[in-house]
């Protein structure tokens, strides 16, 4: 077996990224996923399949993330 040699990130100062979802209001997350299913669209229309295929992928988690925090919210 090979002799694998990992580099520890906290070691080098590399932190790992904070949640900035918590900053974002369920009404921002709704109309990012909702304008990403339309800019998908547009992008399919005008031939970029493989953006229109990144950028409407988007769209559920941003939609999800708004039904997570609109339900834990109550």
């Amino acid at each position: 077996m090979e002799n694998l040699k990992f580099i520890d990130p906290l070691l080098h100062g590399i932190k790992p990224l904070e949640d900035n979802t918590a900053n974002l209001t369920v009404k921002q997350l709704t109309c990012a996923g909702l304008g990403s299913i339309l800019l998908g669209a547009v992008l399919k229309k005008t031939g970029h399949n493989k953006a229109a295929a990144i950028v409407g992928s988007l769209a559920l988690p941003l939609l999800s993330a708004a039904v997570y925090k609109k339900v834990a919210k109550q």
